[in-house]
């Protein structure tokens, strides 16, 4: 059974809405149709008409739940507005500079999140990673505990580990070039919580690096055990199902017989089903040779630590990668 065989029911169940905020591209029309027939999700799409004429070719929405909004005439622009003042006058914005703001269809996608008019937002497939960032956090903020927003890449296995994970999340490949230890425990914290509401069971986190259990000695190394040890005390306190060992190199952290041999005590024991990247280029670099030579299926970077589900596209996305990131944005949105 595929990922998505097994989080589209449970979108299903949810019977939730989400904001699809590029109805200006042919992929994003394509794939609203094809959440809504598939009952993944109501669907907004923000497009103007003439946006939606020249987008829409050949898509019918007839009879589906799509909504396609003429976002900048929307009645509620002004509320948005207000809202996205109100959260921002401090740091100097005035309601004018806010109302021009809701003319971007991030950020009003985002304040349509935030005010509980959709449970999620769904974008990048024209917009940057970097865009899609700054939105979200200054429209829907990190969530509580959580000071650093990051991402997260689920990646469904050609083959399964030698522990026998068909999927396995990455953290972070998208959004902080180099995390201090603290930062990595932020990371690493909104990933169980992110593995919880996509799959559920145990998380098992490896805190990866070029050293296994002191056979390398380096500044780098320190950050993976002292976030290590952070990490094991945060889940601690929130008494979350996850264990977490670091600092591991990958082959500790996924072939059980390697761990055996290099850390017999790990409670991981070989068996991690989420990987903490030391900084952005090894997390980038690892998901894309994974997919690429490995053959896996990637999905996102899903955006984590915020306080609704907002997510990001790759700007080569295909129509079902859309549909498969709406289905884990849902997910996200139950918890």
């Amino acid at each position: 059974m595929s990922l998505l065989d097994t989080l589209i029911p449970k979108a299903r169940a949810a019977n939730r809405t989400i904001v699809l905020a590029e109805g200006n591209d042919p992929r994003v029309m394509q794939a609203a149709a094809s959440i809504a027939r598939q009952g993944i999700a109501r669907v907004i799409v923000l497009a103007t008409p003439a946006e939606a004429q020249a987008a829409a070719t050949g898509v019918s929405f007839q009879g589906l739940p799509v909504t396609v909004l003429d976002y900048p005439h929307s009645p509620d622009l002004e509320r948005l507005a207000q809202a996205f003042y109100e959260l921002r006058k401090q740091k100097g914005i005035t309601l004018e500079q806010a109302r021009e703001g809701m003319k971007d269809r991030l950020y009003f996608g985002d304040m349509m999140v935030r005010l509980g008019l959709a449970d999620g937002l769904v974008a990048g497939s024209i917009a940057s990673t970097p865009d899609m960032v700054r939105a979200a956090f200054q429209c829907v903020g990190t969530s509580p505990g959580i000071k650093t927003g990051s991402s997260f890449f689920v990646m469904e296995l050609k083959s399964p580990t030698p522990s026998g994970d068909q999927v396995l999340f990455y953290a972070d490949c998208g959004v902080n070039p180099n995390p201090t230890a603290e930062q990595l425990v932020d990371i690493a914290i909104s990933t169980v919580y992110s593995h919880k509401a996509l799959l559920g069971g145990q998380a098992r986190i490896a805190m990866l690096s070029f050293s296994t259990h002191g056979s390398a000695k380096h500044p780098l190394v320190d950050k993976m055990i002292q976030a290590t040890e952070l990490t094991r005390a945060r889940i601690a306190e929130l008494g979350l199902n996850a264990v977490v060992d670091g600092e591991l190199q990958l082959d500790a952290a996924i072939v059980p017989a390697i761990a055996a041999k290099k850390c017999p005590g790990s409670p991981v024991k070989g068996a991690a089903n989420i990987l903490i990247f030391p900084d952005l280029q090894a997390g980038n670099i690892c998901y894309k040779t994974t997919e690429r030579l490995g053959g896996a299926i990637a999905y996102g970077p899903v955006l984590q630590g915020l306080g609704k589900p907002v997510n990001d596209l790759s700007r080569g996305c295909s129509v079902e990668d859309i549909v498969g990131v709406a289905a884990i944005t849902v997910c996200q949105a139950v918890g």
